[in-house]
């Protein structure tokens, strides 16, 4: 009778699990289709893709599009139980592990474009040049993939050669053998966590003292550019936490398996597909420039002012 009723109780488990399957799968197209959209848009437009803070803007998108299809497509072939060898893996992994940084790094050389652009607007030109995008989307990446690294150096040092051609599920426990690995990982994301939050901090108080100093247009920019600042550190928080996930799972899975994958379904949906879906918000919808190229596009050129 007992047999019957976990039986039951699984099966249960499992339709449930199902029916959030489904539901990341309709967010999921939501948001491919959004971002395809504004990522069209971005290059239709000359002014998009020579100014710093729209180039920025379209890494993420590319970012965050490349994570949502293959943290999708992971999350299909766990649910249904599909094994691969490990040197597979090991090369989706890397891209996982660089591109879940990159986003957080590149929201975090955004809210340093805004202090540029409000209290240094006289060297903006200079400094936020096109070239200088490109070797900043070169620091980022460089930065991104430093956890990448070490996360992948340990594995490397502790998995045996015939490791890569075993058969196994595609996960982030895979690459842990030792309980130092695990501390090892954490330790580089709070470093990370630590150093953008003292950035975000600081462009915040500056811009603030900018808009309280200053007046009429200038007082107003100052002010959205502080608003701006504010949905990029939201945005940050829901990708670091993302980040941090992994501890939360770590323990939760000592105490119940289905309480882990509960758990592990949350942190996807909650900090993994929210933060996805807010820079359409930031810069689809309240930039000014770009929801008017957006309604002109999809209007199919019916709307004509002038951008």
């Amino acid at each position: 009778m007992a047999n019957n009723s976990s039986l039951v109780g699984g099966q249960v488990s499992l339709l449930k699990l199902w029916d959030t399957i489904i539901i990341v799968q309709v967010l999921v197209i939501i948001f491919l289709s959004i971002n395809a959209f504004l990522i069209i848009t971005f290059f239709r437009k000359e002014c998009f893709y020579t100014t710093t803070r729209y180039i920025l803007f379209a890494v993420t998108l590319l970012s965050d599009s490349l994570m949502l299809v293959i943290s999708d497509i992971l999350l299909l072939v766990n649910y249904f139980r599909f094994t691969m060898q490990v040197w597979i893996c090991v090369i989706i992994s890397v891209v996982v592990l660089l591109y879940n940084i990159v986003t957080p790094v590149t929201l975090t050389a955004m809210t340093l474009e805004r202090y540029v652009a409000i209290c240094m607007p006289l060297r903006h030109a200079e400094l936020c040049s096109t070239r200088s995008t490109m070797h900043c989307i070169l620091i980022i990446h460089a930065l991104s993939s430093v956890p990448c690294i070490v996360i992948l150096s340990t594995f490397f040092a502790s998995a045996s050669l015939g490791f890569y051609k075993q058969y196994n599920l595609c996960t982030v426990e895979m690459f842990l053998f030792y309980r130092w690995q695990d501390h090892v990982r954490s330790a580089i994301h709070e470093f990370y966590f630590l150093i953008m939050v003292i950035i975000i901090l600081f462009v915040y108080v500056k811009i603030m003292k900018a808009a309280k100093a200053a007046s009429g247009e200038d007082k107003k920019s100052s002010w959205k550019g502080l608003r701006t600042v504010i949905l990029h550190s939201f945005q940050l928080l829901l990708c670091l936490i993302y980040l941090c996930g992994p501890l939360i799972e770590a323990a939760v899975i000592q105490i119940d398996f289905m309480l882990f994958i509960n758990v592990r379904f949350s942190n996807y949906i909650l900090f993994g597909l929210t933060p996805r879906c807010l820079s359409p918000l930031i810069y689809g919808l309240r930039d000014e420039t770009f929801s008017h190229a957006l309604k002109h596009f999809a209007s199919f050129g019916l709307y004509k002012r002038n951008v």
